[in-house]
Order: C-alpha cells, then sequence, then structure tokens
C-alpha cells in the first residue's frame, strides 16, 4: 500500500524498531506541518493508508472528498481531528486502539515535571542565572501538601501515585466507576466538585476531551482555588472554560499554571496571552513524545495497517463501513 505519515516533526518514526513492521510498503514521511486543505489534497493525492499523530492535523469532509484513494486511516486514541462520518460515507475505514489497559506512562511522568518545575520555578530561576542573577524567589515544596486529581483513569491514577510518593494527601473527583477505583486504591474522595477545586494545592486535570467534558472547569471552579494552587493540564485545553484561565490567573486564583496544552496547536505566538505570564510554566504538548511512548504507538498503528493489507481491518471505530468500503 501506498502509505503516508504525516507531522513526524523530527523524522523519528522511521528509527524506531516497529518502522519494520511496514516493510513491503511504500512510506513517505512529511516532518512539517500542513493543515490547508489543497496543499493536504495534492500531497496525499495518491495515498492509500494516512498515518495521524494524535491530533497534529484535523481530517475533515473537504479533504477527504479530494481524496479517492484513502482507504484507511490508521492512528492511536481519540478521534476529535477526523470527520468519522464522512470516513463512512466515502468508504474510509478509521482504525485506532483505544489503548484502555496501557497508562501513559510519558504524559504522567510529564505532569509531574510540570509540577516539580512550577513550584520550585526550576524555568524562571535558570532563566534568571543564565542573565546572570543569583536567585529570584523562595519555591514551595510537595510534601503535606495536597493533590487535587481530576478525572481517575490511566493517566490521573499514576500521578496520584507519584503524589503519594511525595508525600502529599490526594484528594480525588472523577465519574463512576473510577472513584470505585479510586476508593479502592486507597485515596480521599473530595465531597463534590467544588471541594476538589478549594481544597487542592496542586490541581491536575486527566480527562479525554469529549461534548460533556468541554469546559468542564468554569471560571467558577477557578475562582474558589487557593491563590497559592497551581492547575496543572496536560490533557487537554479544552477541559478549561474558554479565556477561563487568562482571565483566572490574572484575578490571581489560582496562583500558577503548567500546561502542555493549549486551544490553538502548534501554538507559534510568542505573545500569547499565556506564554506572557511569569507565573505560567508550558511545555509544547510533548506528554507522549518520548522514543519509548512512540515505539509503544506506532507499534498499534502499524499493526492496524498490516491488518488491513491482510483483509482483516482491526480497531475499527467505523464498523459501518466495512460492508461499504473502498
Amino acid at each position: 500500500m501506498k502509505v503516508a505519515i504525516l507531522d513526524d516533526y523530527f523524522d523519528t518514526l522511521r528509527t524506531l524498531p516497529c518502522f519494520a513492521k511496514l516493510k513491503g510498503h511504500q512510506v513517505t514521511i512529511y516532518n512539517d506541518h500542513v493543515q490547508d486543505t489543497d496543499a493536504l489534497a495534492e500531497r496525499l493525492k495518491d495515498v492509500e493508508a494516512l498515518v495521524l499523530i494524535r491530533e497534529r492535523t484535523h481530517i475533515r469532509a473537504p479533504l477527504l472528498e479530494k481524496l479517492p484513494k484513502l482507504k484507511l486511516i490508521s492512528q492511536r486514541s481519540v478521534y476529535p481531528h477526523i470527520d468519522i462520518d464522512a470516513c463512512t460515507r466515502l468508504g474510509i475505514v478509521v482504525s485506532s486502539n483505544m489503548h484502555a489497559d496501557t497508562p501513559s506512562y510519558a504524559a504522567a511522568e510529564l505532569t509531574w515535571g510540570l509540577v516539580l518545575a512550577a513550584m520550585r520555578q526550576i524555568p524562571q530561576q535558570m532563566a534568571a542565572l543564565q542573565a546572570g542573577n543569583w536567585q529570584i524567589g523562595v519555591g514551595h515544596t510537595l510534601r503535606n501538601k495536597t493533590l487535587g486529581v481530576y478525572g481517575y483513569g490511566r493517566i490521573g491514577s499514576v500521578v496520584a501515585g507519584y503524589g503519594r510518593a511525595f508525600g502529599m494527601s490526594v484528594l480525588v473527583w472523577a465519574r463512576e466507576p473510577n472513584l470505585t477505583q479510586a476508593r479502592a486504591d486507597g485515596y480521599q474522595i473530595a465531597g463534590s466538585k467544588e471541594e476538589l477545586f478549594a481544597e487542592s494545592d496542586i490541581l491536575t486535570l486527566h480527562m479525554r476531551l469529549v461534548d460533556a467534558t468541554r469546559g468542564i472547569v468554569t471560571r467558577t471552579d477557578l475562582a474558589r482555588m487557593k491563590p497559592t494552587s497551581l492547575l496543572v493540564n496536560t490533557s487537554r485545553a479544552g477541559l478549561v472554560e474558554q479565556g477561563a484561565l487568562v482571565d483566572a490567573l490574572r484575578a490571581g486564583r489560582p496562583g500558577m499554571a503548567a500546561l502542555d496544552v493549549f486551544d490553538t496547536e502548534p501554538l507559534r505566538d510568542p505573545q500569547d496571552s499565556l506564554l506572557a505570564m511569569a507565573n505560567v510554566v508550558a511545555t509544547p504538548h510533548i506528554g507522549y513524545v518520548t522514543r519509548d511512548e512512540y515505539e509503544l504507538q506506532f507499534s498499534d498503528i502499524f499493526d492496524q495497517i498490516v491488518a488491513y493489507a491482510a483483509g482483516g481491518p482491526i480497531n475499527v471505530v467505523n464498523p459501518a463501513v466495512l460492508s461499504g468500503r473502498r
């Protein structure tokens, strides 16, 4: 099959052991990011299988309708960036392993890295040192503080364990049956969402972005947070009400934020309101960007291509297409 891989910024995938699974297929890898429909249509006009790296490129009906040879989109995890209905209508199979049994340790580790960086002012202290200044402020320790975990799934449960290891009191709020699991794991359950925001010294978000969770963190929620507290978001920016975080940080509740996700990605504007704030530590959506995580993810993604080529598509998220696929 003619396979195209989009948005492999550092040309990493061909260096992974799992890339050998595509032997025998004609593979083209693109290292830049293109979102223009006409440019993508020209680039992908002969492609039969399209590999996506998470949500870096949106695949909508106007593009899909210009790709008559496309038979398969192979990726991993959620797919809000793909027009599934259009794929089904056009006979394009979408395969995406939802990996419910495999925590993203990479994302959990980055979450904790951001917690430490923000609470100890690591980026700011380093920048000051490089500028010739010796110490610019006083940070905060984690021990005996309250870690609020909003969402107790594959990643949230791992982050809660890190909090316990650091001697923190862990407070969880989530939907059932995840709350049941959190209780079984020995964590304290918040009496309400309001209590979670009010009591947490560090509050970290770990939910998928779906219609039910979009904007689930409101201005009112943020206003309940302590002036000394830290909000951490390595999940999706859309979990927070549009514009609410900037206003909340300016108002001083919470006092800090640590972010790996943004409303616009890739974010290339150094004057963006969040990036301009001294009380924000930010990274460019690298929660899952490690060689170990890539090997895990793309092993699944390439298996889906191999299975399709062999006549047996797997992890199909639009099964209605199977009776009329290209």
